[in-house]
């Protein structure tokens, strides 16, 4: 069984910054693509950033330029740092991993981002 654990969410005033970890554990053999999602109150959950087990990223056009995802692979951990944040940015963040055939998502993480 595979755990995945979002941490670092909060509330920060529009232009700050939060760094959002997520954690795998568990039987994992091996990790292909780990992302970042967020879905907003009402809203569809919406894909802000991925990158593969080679480091290639792709993001979202509306964060582009404010936030990076990065991954440890040794820890099994995504990290998406996040800058310049903006009132729109806020919703709940989750992580997501692909292993083998499987997608497995985290409870999600709640950030706030104040005008």
């Amino acid at each position: 069984q595979v755990h995945v654990v979002e941490s670092g969410g909060g509330l920060v005033q529009a232009g700050g910054s939060l760094r959002l970890s997520c954690a795998a554990s568990g039987n994992i053999f091996s990790i292909n693509v780990m992302s970042w999602s967020r879905q907003a109150p009402g809203k569809q959950r919406l894909l802000v950033a991925s990158i593969t087990n080679r480091g290639r990223t792709d993001y979202a056009d509306s964060v582009k330029g404010r936030f990076t995802i990065s991954r440890d692979n040794a820890k099994n951990t995504v990290y998406l740092e996040m800058n310049n944040l903006k009132p729109e940015d806020t919703a709940v963040y989750y992580c997501k991993i692909i292993t083998g055939p499987y997608n497995i998502w985290g409870q999600g993480t709640q950030v706030t981002v104040s005008s």
